[in-house]
């Protein structure tokens, strides 16, 4: 094998475990949350069967017989089959961009981020470092989406920017063809058609969570009003020959 041949095998492989670590990497910490819960569940089933394979070991023993060797080791054997079985089910249910305009919108900005994670290895560069910039913004957006009213056109609007623009963008240009993303077309070619779309979902993404950020924020101030005149006012009624 010729030292070329050789530098493309290394080259190729350094690829794969480019993508590999590009395709773990998480964007936003809302999806790490979410595959975190996930492991947190089947941890949780790993330990209820568990439990339960315990439970009805020890009755056996007690009412019908003692397991002896034997008995422990099949237990034993039965306790990791229980532990792998629940460890890799289920799987972790991975969105598809069809799932995402249905999503709870309490989980659709990590359900997004997680979305955009697989996809993200086969975006050029540019386009990378954009999409790592949205995960950052919806970070943002996420808690304002815990207590937004779904039925509101906010919440609407919120929806179709991150569960249908922003997966179609990127959807969109994965279907051209590798060869052509590189021509111009109409005068633009689809690299710069998809980073110019992503800077503007990033824009639009800050700018509704900030928008609905103002809202609490204004909610707190007249809060903090209210309380201003109510505590002043009862101080007032108890200085001494007030009235």
């Amino acid at each position: 094998m010729s030292m070329s041949e050789v530098d493309k095998i290394s080259a190729l492989g350094n690829a794969a475990i480019e993508r590999s670590r590009e395709r773990r990497r998480p964007i936003g910490t809302k999806s790490v949350a979410l595959r975190r819960q996930h492991l947190y569940k089947k941890l949780g089933r790993v330990l209820v069967a568990g439990g339960i394979v315990l439970i009805g070991a020890a009755l056996f023993g007690a009412l019908i017989k003692p397991l002896g060797f034997t008995g422990l080791l099949a237990l034993m054997v039965l306790l990791i089959g229980v532990a792998v079985l629940f460890g890799k089910w289920p799987p972790f249910p991975e969105p598809r961009q069809a799932d995402l305009p249905k999503a709870d919108l309490k989980q659709l900005a990590g359900r997004t981020e997680i979305w955009l994670e697989a996809q993200r290895p086969a975006l050029p560069a540019p386009a990378r470092q954009l999409v790592d910039g949205i995960g950052v913004q919806l970070d943002l957006l996420a808690p304002q989406l815990q207590t937004l009213d779904a039925a509101t056109p906010a919440a609407a609007n919120i929806r179709k920017l991150v569960g249908e623009d922003l997966p179609e963008l990127v959807a969109g240009y994965q279907r051209i063809p590798a060869g052509l993303r590189g021509e111009a077309h109409a005068g633009r070619t689809p690299d710069e058609t998809l980073l110019g779309g992503l800077k503007m979902l990033e824009r639009e993404i800050g700018d509704a969570a900030r928008s609905l950020a103002a809202g609490e924020i204004d909610k707190l101030a007249t809060r903090e009003r209210y309380l201003q005149l109510k505590y002043q006012g009862l101080e007032a009624d108890d200085t001494p020959g007030a009235g």
